[in-house]
């Protein structure tokens, strides 16, 4: 029997953005508002892979490593809220050119590995709370955060005690090749 794991391709949020993230949810919205996400959870998912056997898992680490692309810096300024799916984000007006790319890149390698790719758009944002059915009243506008990004990682998605938490499994840098781990 093969085993398999849940993984995705994100950006990392560095942990003082994290930290100001969180308090600026926890003065925003209402306890009642939504489930909020762990801190250690926030990120920005470029491509969500789903069950991943281990050789498929190999194939885009693989892909990832071959991946040559700039830094970029986003901005955090934008906010909203998802009824349907129940999810308040965090998000940008205007994406950065790099940030698509980088997306689309590993969206298309997992797409040609056999993993599922939604046919929705692309909507880049850090999940703040799940489980936001009713109307959630939101902040006149978002903080503005920017952050340069240099990198992306591949994570896997534990579900343990009731409670989901991401590991990081690799790291890959922008703007070149790397050695092998």
């Amino acid at each position: 029997m093969t085993s398999t794991r849940r993984l995705f391709f994100a950006i990392a949020l560095p942990d003082s953005v994290r930290q100001a993230i969180i308090g600026w949810r926890a003065g925003q919205f209402p306890y009642e508002a939504g489930r909020p996400v762990a801190a250690a959870n926030l990120h920005i998912t470029l491509a969500f892979l789903g069950e991943v056997s281990a050789n498929k898992e190999q194939a885009l680490r693989a892909a990832a490593m071959r991946l040559q692309q700039k830094p970029f810096t986003l901005a955090l300024d934008d906010c909203g809220h998802w009824p349907g799916s129940g999810v308040v984000w965090l998000g940008m007006k205007r994406a950065p050119r790099g940030l698509l790319q980088l997306a689309q890149r590993l969206r298309a390698q997992a797409a040609r590995n056999g993993c599922y790719q939604s046919p929705l758009p692309f909507h880049p944002h850090v999940t703040l709370l799940r489980q936001a059915r009713q109307a959630v009243a939101l902040p006149p506008g978002a903080p503005g955060w920017e952050i340069t990004v240099d990198g992306f990682s591949l994570y896997a998605s534990l579900f343990d005690n009731g409670r989901t938490r991401y590991m990081l499994l690799d790291s890959w840098p922008l703007a070149g090749r790397r050695d092998s781990v």
